[in-house]
C-alpha cells in the first residue's frame, strides 16, 4: 500500500488525475498497519520535472493562486518569494471574492504561528507539501525550529534551485530538511533525519498528491504515530475524498445538494480522523471569509479545510515507557533477590 501521486485539491484534474484509483502492491504498508511506508517512485510517472509533468502542474497552480493574492492591494498575506515560480505571463485576478485555496493558506499560516508562539511550543514542525511550499522561507519562525518538507523529490528539487537564484534563505537560527516523498518509510526517514517522536511537533498539510482513500489514511496513520498527545495538525484536503467515501450520487447543483455535501464531510472528516487519533474540526469557508471580513469564495470549494488534534500518545512515547516500566521491574528484581 502506497502513498498514491495526484495533483493538489483546489485545480481542475488532468489526463494523470485518477481519484478512484487503487494500486495492488502490498510494499510500504503503514507502521501501524503493517509496514513502513512509501510514495510511488517518481519513476511511476510521466516525464521528467517538465511542463508535462502533472505534479509540477498542480504545484505551479497553487502557486499562482498565492501570486495572484500577494500581487491584490489588500493581500490576505504576502508570499515574496512565490514570483520565481509562476509563469512571466501569469494574469492578475481581480475578483472580489477570495479563492479557498488562498484561504486556507492565510488560516494554516496564523494557526502554525500561533502554535508556536509560547517558550514551550514545538520547535519541529513537518509540512505535507506539493514540493512549491514557501512557508519555510516567508514565515517567522522562532529560533531553533526544525522545518521537515515532506514533499516530491523533483518538484522541491526544481522549486529550491528557483529560490536560491532570488536569495531566498530560511533564519540563520532554524534549520530545513526535505524528505523526498518517494522515500520507502517516511516514518524512519524522519526519524534518521533527527524527528523525535517523543517532543511535541506541529504538523501541515497542504498540497501533498493524494490518489486515494487509502493513501490518505496511511499518511494520517504516519503522523499518528511520530506525535504525543495533543499534537495539532492542520490542513487542506480534496473534497472528491469525501465524496468518493461516501459514493456521493446527488445531481444537480444549489442548496440542497451544498448541505447533503458538507454534511458528509463533517462526517466523514470526523470518522476517519477519530480513527487515527485525532479529533477534527471543518472548518467552514464561508464562516472564515466573514471573520476575515472577504467575501465568501462564490464557487463550489472543492477542498476541505479542517484542524485537528491528536488523541493519543506516540510510538516513541509508548516505547520509552515500555523500557522504563522494565527497567524498574528488572531494579526491583534484583533488591528482592539481594535481600534473600
Amino acid at each position: 500500500m502506497k502513498w498514491a501521486f495526484t495533483h493538489s485539491p483546489t485545480f481542475p484534474p488532468t489526463p494523470f488525475h485518477k481519484p478512484f484509483a487503487h494500486l495492488s502492491s502490498n510494499n510500504g504498508l503503514c507502521p501501524r498497519r503493517g509496514g513502513p511506508k512509501r510514495i510511488p517512485a517518481s519513476s511511476k510517472l510521466n516525464g521528467a520535472g517538465g511542463d508535462d509533468d502533472p505534479l509540477v502542474q498542480s504545484a505551479v497552480a497553487a502557486a499562482t493562486l498565492r501570486y495572484q493574492e500577494t500581487m491584490r492591494p489588500d493581500p490576505l498575506f504576502v508570499d515574496p518569494y512565490v514570483s520565481c515560480m509562476v509563469p512571466s505571463n501569469t494574469q492578475m485576478n481581480m475578483a472580489q471574492s477570495r479563492h479557498c485555496h488562498c484561504l486556507a493558506t492565510k488560516f494554516i499560516d496564523e494557526k502554525l504561528l500561533k502554535a508556536m508562539g509560547g517558550i514551550s511550543s514545538p520547535r519541529q514542525v513537518v509540512l505535507l507539501t506539493d514540493g512549491m511550499d514557501t512557508r519555510p522561507y516567508r514565515l517567522h519562525w522562532p529560533n531553533s525550529t526544525v522545518i521537515y518538507d515532506v514533499s516530491p523529490e523533483r518538484v522541491y528539487s526544481e522549486a529550491t534551485r528557483k529560490l536560491k537564484d532570488i536569495g531566498a534563505c530560511i533564519p540563520r537560527s532554524c534549520l530545513l530538511i526535505h524528505v523526498p516523498a518517494e522515500t520507502f518509510d517516511i516514518q524512519q526517514e524522519l526519524r534518521r533525519r533527527g524527528f523525535n517522536g517523543a517532543r511535541p511537533s506541529l504538523w501541515a498539510i497542504q498540497g501533498l498528491p493524494l490518489m486515494t482513500l487509502t493513501s490518505l489514511e496511511d499518511v494520517l496513520c504516519v503522523i499518528s504515530s511520530l506525535s504525543i498527545e495533543e499534537t495539532l495538525l492542520f490542513g487542506e484536503l480534496p473534497s472528491w475524498l469525501a465524496d468518493t467515501a461516501f459514493g456521493m450520487k446527488v445531481s444537480g447543483h444549489g442548496v440542497r445538494r451544498a448541505i447533503f455535501a458538507k454534511s458528509n464531510q463533517k462526517e466523514w472528516i470526523n470518522k476517519l480522523f477519530l480513527g487515527q487519533g485525532f479529533h477534527a474540526d471543518v472548518i467552514e469557508y464561508e464562516a472564515l471569509a466573514r471573520s476575515l471580513r472577504e467575501e465568501p469564495w462564490d464557487g463550489d470549494p472543492d477542498s476541505i479545510l479542517f484542524a485537528a488534534e491528536h488523541l493519543r500518545f506516540s510510538d516513541d512515547q509508548v516505547e520509552n515507557w515500555r523500557r522504563e516500566f522494565h527497567r524498574i521491574e528488572e531494579d526491583g528484581d534484583e533488591e528482592g533477590f539481594e535481600e534473600l
